[in-house]
């Protein structure tokens, strides 16, 4: 029996993996699949995995929603706290060109960013998803689920928004944050060694070689230096390894 003084607490408690009844799943249809089902409802199926209406063949990924999440930050650090990177004159949070925010979380006196979007939704309902998935996206900084994040990628984010003066990314700041040359020489050498599977048509091999990487900051920095195209792969062979395993 697991001595109760060992028990994870602060921030080694959000690396702890979440419970089966607190992962929630998400249905993600491709263009092709959701444009099916909007020119013929009866293309879809009532989805006994999540309860919705969608194409037979959506892939369902992991994620751990909203109240999950924030019970385990309570856990953490009952002082937890977020707040938007920029806000406006009417005291609203700045939303960037495509609908996202950026925000800061702090837990136990560590501060990371993230982003959030709203998925689509619109008034109120927008407002709420584009929190959660700030908070989702921010607390994998520290940690939390990053097992599921690993395995479907749920609402991927590190690809910067846009490029040009005063726009953060979040790779920003993992460079310093790791710091150590040695790791960072490291961390390079994993990141040519996944270019390399990718130029050889390896992309599973480039999988394999991304997984050894569990740091969130480690995988951020190694994820910012891949270009979109190699983003896109790696995530889409992920989701492919899952729905196929060997």
């Amino acid at each position: 029996m697991t001595n109760p003084a060992e028990k994870p607490t602060g921030l080694a408690l959000l690396r702890v993996p979440f419970e089966a009844h607190q992962i929630s799943k998400l249905p993600k249809a491709t263009k092709a699949q959701t444009e099916a089902v909007k020119a013929d409802y009866k293309a879809g199926i009532k989805c006994e995995v999540c309860g919705g209406w969608h194409h037979p063949k959506v892939v369902h990924l992991d994620y751990v929603g909203h109240a999950a999440l924030t019970d385990r930050l309570l856990d953490a650090d009952p002082n937890w706290n977020w707040e938007p990177v920029a806000v406006g004159q009417g005291g609203h949070p700045v939303l960037d060109g495509d609908g996202g925010m950026w925000i800061k979380l702090t837990v136990c006196g560590v501060t990371r960013l993230g982003y959030g979007d709203a998925q689509g939704k619109t008034g109120g309902n927008a407002v709420k998803e584009r929190i959660g998935d700030a908070l989702r996206n921010a607390a994998m900084r520290f940690g939390a689920a990053l097992d599921l994040w690993h395995k479907g990628d749920l609402h991927i984010e590190e690809e910067p928004v846009k490029t040009g003066p005063g726009v953060i990314k979040p790779s920003d700041g993992a460079e310093a944050r790791i710091g150590d040359k040695a790791r960072l020489y490291a961390l390079d050498r994993v990141h040519s060694s996944i270019v390399d599977c990718l130029n050889a048509d390896a992309p599973q091999d480039a999988v394999k070689a991304a997984s050894t990487i569990t740091d969130p900051d480690e995988q951020v920095y190694v994820w910012g230096k891949l270009d979109s195209k190699q983003r896109s792969l790696i995530k889409r062979t992920k989701q492919e390894m899952a729905l196929n395993p060997s």
